[in-house]
């Protein structure tokens, strides 16, 4: 880090600071954008991968090392439409993700990187009046500790407890080390790995001294209003709530439409935190340019709604989104008041 440099934990002082006085916006899509630059497979490659044994093509996580001006791009574009908070691009960079490309030793580097790229963009963008911060992103990785991957074996499971807490707590110290101002521990479908996301952050603040404010954000995957373990939105935020997040909220899956009634049940029951929702641009359309059937316009309309209806403190997009609907939403829900909390002494636990 610079000598001049300003440390994580200062600046993500200034974050609940500001979700009291306004809605605060997160970017959308990385992956949508991604899709938009028609990259190769010699462009997931580069030099360093030439000669690896496995397909990488489609390995997002690896472009940190290989096309970190893709990244940067992106970054750039959302936060100028509007964006107080981006996020790394690193939702699959755990080794148990990465192990399927075959590149699990490689998961920390690949943190450290991308955290380094959203700093450098957020840090360009960033002044007194309007802070920038970056979330380090940490996706809910391809095995789940509570299900079982064989229908004829209900307690067979490939991977345990201990492995997940294991590669979230080197992902959260790569993306430490690379300079976030939080975690975002999202897309969950599995409230277990969750938990061990979360042991896995308080293990490493604990050890570091550095406590930056967490932010957990869950996925239902359709319309019984359960996430895919089994929780409604009440029971997923009463597993979580003891480690007093920043904020607690919905993302991917479904679209504003859907929902809507998900968002008003979280934002009645976590009375004592704020509330984060980045929805989907609608329902998958191949069609589209972006893959998804909601306009800027559609998207930020809805969440209006929902900033009208007092729901909101931090909201954004999540697949099929792109800077034009980020403008948009900001635009839109610029003029509504924060949703309140009932506990004004609240403060989150990892950011004490």
């Amino acid at each position: 880090m610079p000598a001049t440099a300003t440390p994580a934990y200062t600046r993500a002082a200034a974050l609940p600071q500001l979700l009291q006085q306004r809605i605060v916006i997160i970017d959308g899509a990385m992956g949508t954008m991604i899709q938009r630059h028609k990259l190769g497979e010699a462009d997931f490659r580069g030099s360093r991968f030439a000669d690896h044994g496995k397909d990488l093509k489609g390995n997002n996580d690896l472009l940190p090392l290989t096309r970190p001006d893709v990244l940067l791009e992106i970054h750039r574009a959302y936060l100028a439409a509007g964006a107080d908070i981006i996020e790394t691009n690193t939702f699959g960079a755990t080794s148990i993700a990465q192990e399927d490309y075959g590149l699990g030793h490689i998961a920390r580097e690949l943190n450290v990187a991308a955290a380094r790229i959203a700093r450098q963009a957020a840090d360009a963008f960033a002044s007194a009046d309007k802070p920038r911060f970056v979330a380090g992103a940490l996706g809910p990785t391809p095995r789940t500790a509570s299900i079982s991957p064989d229908v004829n074996d209900p307690g067979a499971r490939n991977v345990s407890f201990e492995q997940l807490r294991a590669a979230y707590h080197e992902q959260a110290s790569g993306l430490l080390e690379g300079g976030v101002d939080l975690f975002l521990v999202e897309t969950i479908f599995d409230t277990l790995n969750a938990k061990a996301a979360i042991f896995a952050l308080d293990e490493l603040m604990e050890a570091t001294g550095e406590r930056l404010p967490v932010i957990i954000s869950g996925t239902v995957t359709d319309a019984s209003g359960r996430i895919l373990s089994g929780q409604t939105v009440s029971a997923f935020w009463h597993s979580v709530r003891h480690a007093r997040p920043l904020a607690v909220g919905l993302n991917c899956a479904l679209g504003a439409t859907l929902m809507r009634p998900y968002i008003e049940e979280l934002a009645k029951v976590a009375d004592d935190t704020y509330i984060s929702c980045y929805p989907n641009a609608g329902l998958p359309n191949p069609m589209s340019e972006t893959g998804f059937d909601e306009t800027p316009a559609v998207t930020g309309a809805m969440l209006e709604d929902f900033a009208k209806s007092g729901f909101l403190n931090i909201v954004g997009g999540c697949c099929g989104t792109t800077p034009e609907h980020i403008a948009e939403i900001a635009r839109r829900v610029g003029s509504y008041r924060p949703r309140g909390r009932h506990d004004p002494l609240f403060t989150p636990l990892l950011a004490a």
